[in-house]
């Protein structure tokens, strides 16, 4: 393995080792400040501690940050790759300048979306950032598998990347709005999330089965995808 193989297992990497395990954080400390607003509305006494709650919201935010973040480390990889493959310093310097701007702004906004505590300025960073992670998406040498869209690892990433800057969001909303609304739309929309997380762990183990060494790409890339046939050494 070169260079390129490993730092293309660092997405991976980052995943399994540190986003997935606090996804089971956030759902125990959810469902636990869910049954203790259940006992208190019951007027029972809830031997669940009261500081649950706040601790939901604090891993809430690390790992919804944690997911924007992994989901422009995926990213990174194969348009640099695709930078440095096809030398476009060389014959599309704009291009490169655009694309390392647009990850240092996605960056800044995202970091700007937590500072933020007006709603405006949080609507204005949560649009910026997930605009950000949108374009990125939309670069060469991303794959993207858009005719199955149903199943690609990269739409499912991308929706659960938007569905957490949006969490982030709303968080002081939740706390504020008394008719529950926007507790029910983060409920919703985080449940739908996991379920996208889920298939992140089946369309990533796939996709890395799919992705060739660097020194394979040649003879792996000119296989016939539609007949299922490669070409004989």
């Amino acid at each position: 393995m070169g260079l390129m193989d490993w730092l293309s297992l660092l997405h991976p990497f980052l995943a399994v080792g540190f986003v997935f395990p606090f996804l089971g954080i956030v759902l125990s400390r959810a469902w636990k400040t869910r049954e203790r607003r259940l006992e208190v509305n019951a007027q029972q006494k809830s031997k669940i501690p009261p500081v649950v709650g706040q601790e939901h919201v604090q891993s809430g935010k690390v790992f919804a940050g944690s997911v924007v973040s992994l989901a422009l480390v995926g990213l990174a990889y194969p348009i640099f790759d695709n930078i440095f493959s096809k030398n476009l310093w060389q014959s599309n310097s704009f291009q490169v300048i655009f694309i390392v701007l647009m990850f240092i702004f996605t960056i800044a906004c995202l970091v700007l979306l937590y500072r933020a505590q007006p709603a405006r300025w949080r609507a204005i960073f949560a649009t910026l950032t997930g605009m950000g992670v949108v374009i990125l998406g939309c670069q060469d040498g991303v794959f993207r598998r858009t005719n199955e869209w149903y199943w690609s690892h990269y739409y499912y990433g991308v929706t659960a990347a938007l569905l957490m800057i949006f969490s982030l969001a709303i968080i002081a909303d939740i706390y504020r709005d008394r008719s529950q609304k926007w507790r029910t739309a983060h409920v919703a929309l985080n449940v739908f999330a996991t379920l996208l997380f889920l298939g992140q762990g089946f369309t990533g183990s796939r996709d890395l089965l799919e992705i060739p060494l660097s020194w394979q790409k040649p003879y792996i890339y000119s296989c016939d995808y539609v007949n299922l046939t490669c070409p004989k050494p």
